[in-house]
């Protein structure tokens, strides 16, 4: 597989806002360097995108590095095995000679695991504690988080929370993150590029409804910008709607209607087909979305896979982990 390695030097600085920010055109973000007197705040203020943490106090320890990579987890070993773990093996491929160890941020799924298959997945908490009891002095977190909600804020606060353990620690970003604002590249339009090329051709009277997970963070509304995206680029008749978030299925309805829809598909945009794909979406009880769909009328199929089946959506991920990797190794 072609991996697209990113440098993780900026090129150019520019657009200055009136906080003195300023962004960059890569993954991280800096304050304009005309700012020689910033407060803690808004250095805190400025941590935005990939993020790297050096620790003054151990500036002269021996290197010894690992990847931490950080999923959300799934139950369904069959699932996990051709998402997850095809990923976290991919981004080990990329790194060879680099110690890379999978954590899952779910403990209720640890401990169901546990309990089912006899496997100890660990939290990221404890990776890290044991990575810091084997001497590792420093370690680049990959996500495996779509957007930057609610789970991708365990991800930062694991890297507040045990950044000064390190000598260095950096947090890549999640699949999409930046959005084409100001000097940024667009993550959503290049994971939308990818995640279609397994949508199925569709009929004047067809759609594809992707299913979102949905977060009680503000960034739910990334949802939005996505639809967005889905528009601008023409994929034609695809709709998007979360399971626990806004827009939901119930909101999508009408439109599929007004539009003269008859058949639909069903697409979990998900790292894993976990129950949310197979029960929620896919089940056969009556409040499941594709019962739902049927007694409104349409005729519905179902495409249970997750995202991490598809090669062009690792690739991304992969390409994360690669940024912080990248930044971990720059002076």
């Amino acid at each position: 597989m072609k991996i697209s390695w990113k440098k993780m030097l900026v090129a150019s600085m520019a657009c200055a806002t009136l906080t003195g920010f300023m962004t960059t055109s890569y993954a991280s973000y800096k304050l304009n360097p005309e700012v020689t007197d910033a407060t803690p705040a808004l250095k805190q203020a400025a941590e935005i995108g990939l993020r790297t943490y050096n620790n003054p106090q151990m500036a002269n320890v021996q290197n010894k590095d690992a990847i931490l990579v950080m999923s959300f987890g799934t139950t369904f070993k069959d699932s996990r095995e051709k998402t997850i773990e095809k990923t976290v093996q991919e981004i080990q491929a990329a790194h060879p000679d680099t110690k890379v160890i999978l954590s899952f941020t779910s403990h209720i799924i640890i401990d169901r695991i546990k309990a089912k298959e006899g496997i100890t997945i660990p939290t990221p908490e404890d990776a890290l504690k044991d990575l810091k009891a084997q001497g590792y002095t420093r370690v680049a977190i990959a996500s495996l988080d779509v957007i930057p909600g609610m789970e991708y804020a365990y991800d930062s606060a694991v890297f507040d929370l045990y950044k000064k353990d390190f000598k260095k620690m950096t947090l890549g970003t999640s699949a999409m993150y930046w959005m084409g604002q100001e000097n940024q590249r667009d993550d959503i339009n290049e994971f939308l590029k990818a995640f279609s090329t397994q949508f199925p051709k569709v009929g004047k009277d067809e759609a594809i409804l992707v299913m979102a997970h949905g977060t009680p963070d503000p960034s739910n509304a990334y949802y939005a910008v996505i639809q967005d995206r889905i528009d601008s680029l023409k994929l034609k008749n695809v709709y998007l709607y979360t399971v626990e978030g806004w827009p939901n299925l119930e909101t999508i309805i009408p439109q599929l209607k007004q539009k003269g829809i008859k058949k639909v598909t069903l697409m979990p945009m998900m790292m894993v087909a976990g129950d949310h794909a197979n029960n929620d979406m896919a089940g056969a009880e009556p409040q499941s979305h594709k019962s739902i769909l049927e007694k409104a009328g349409f005729k519905v199929d179902t495409y249970i896979h997750g995202l991490g089946e598809n090669a062009a959506v690792r690739n991304i991920f992969v390409e994360r982990a690669n940024e912080a990797w990248n930044a971990l190794e720059a002076k």
